[in-house]
This record gives structure tokens, C-alpha cells and sequence, in this order.
């Protein structure tokens, strides 16, 4: 299936979960961040989420909140519960978790993008999930694309700029 001439383009801030059918293109901009994919072949459909620390402080009592990621997985189980689907009927990519800060980060001090991608990991695990496919780490930031008709994600991958010299960005889906 291709574009259709009605597509809903949505992008998601850091925080936001959407899940939508096979007229929807779900884009976002990472760093440290995390975004989970996850897409249906049966139904053509799925969703995302872009969370930004791995977990809620203790201290907090709230509705759920997608800028964590143990909030946002709950989130995204919530649709796909109400989809009447399982997680392991999903194929699941994640991305993110870069290291937007290592020239000012004192050495041995574990950065945020990292506790975010050992977390991605924990979540897929304890809930079940398959992973399709990640590129998570490294240094840079991420521009992703996500099309809910056939469940692709583009990713380009932008590498932070080092004294006024840029390596170029990698591009792929």
C-alpha cells in the first residue's frame, strides 16, 4: 500500500504517544530520547511514543505520563489492549538514546540516552515484545518516519557537529 492522497501526518513532541490505522505517518525528532514503533501487519496500523527518562520519580502520584518510559509502554499496552491484539502480534523498532552532551559530562557519569536504551530493552522483555529492528546509542541526534500503511521507519541519523566539521548524516530505513 502506498500514500494515500488523505494522509495524517503527526508528530510527536518528547512525551507524546500516538497510535493510529493505515492513513497515518507518525514522525519525531530524537537526542537522548527514546521512540518504541510498533506496527500491526494484520490491521495496518500501530503506533509510537518519545519518552524522554526511563522512569517516574517515586515521590510523583499522577495519571500516566509519556515522558517516562515505563508510563509510555503502559500507555502504548492500553491501545493496544483496546485493539484487542497482543504485544507479540507487533513488530517493534526502537531508536534513540544518543549522547547529545559527552563534551561537557564528567568521565565514568552514565548518560541519560543510555539509561533510556537499557530501559527499551527491559520494557520489550518484560512485556513481550519482539524487536524488529534498533539503532539506538552513538552520539547525535535522529530524525525518524514512521508509515503506518506498510510499517516502515525511515531514520536519519545526524552525528553532532565537531569543531565546525560535520561527518554527515546516515540515512536508511
Amino acid at each position: 500500500m502506498h500514500k494515500s492522497a488523505h494522509t495524517v501526518d503527526i508528530f510527536l513532541h518528547p512525551g507524546d504517544v500516538f497510535f493510529g490505522g493505515h492513513d497515518t505517518r507518525i514522525r519525531t525528532l530524537l537526542g537522548s530520547c527514546v521512540a518504541i514503533t510498533m506496527w500491526h501487519p494484520g490491521m495496518l496500523a500501530g503506533g509510537m511514543c518519545h519518552y524522554m527518562l526511563p522512569r517516574v520519580p517515586r515521590e510523583r502520584q499522577h495519571a500516566l505520563d509519556g515522558r517516562y518510559a515505563d508510563e509510555a509502554m503502559e500507555l502504548m499496552l492500553c491501545e493496544i489492549r483496546e485493539a484487542y491484539t497482543a504485544p507479540m502480534e507487533y513488530q517493534v523498532k526502537l531508536f534513540g538514546g544518543g549522547h547529545m552532551f559527552s563534551a561537557h559530562q564528567a568521565a565514568g557519569v552514565e548518560h541519560v540516552g543510555k539509561k533510556n536504551v537499557e530501559m527499551a530493552h527491559v520494557l520489550m522483555k518484560r512485556h513481550g515484545f519482539s524487536t524488529h529492528a534498533e539503532h539506538l546509542g552513538g552520539a547525535g541526534y535522529r530524525n525518524l518516519m514512521f508509515d503506518l500503511w506498510n510499517g516502515h521507519v525511515w531514520m536519519c541519523h545526524q552525528p553532532p557537529v565537531l569543531s565546525g566539521i560535520s561527518k554527515g548524516a546516515l540515512c536508511e530505513q
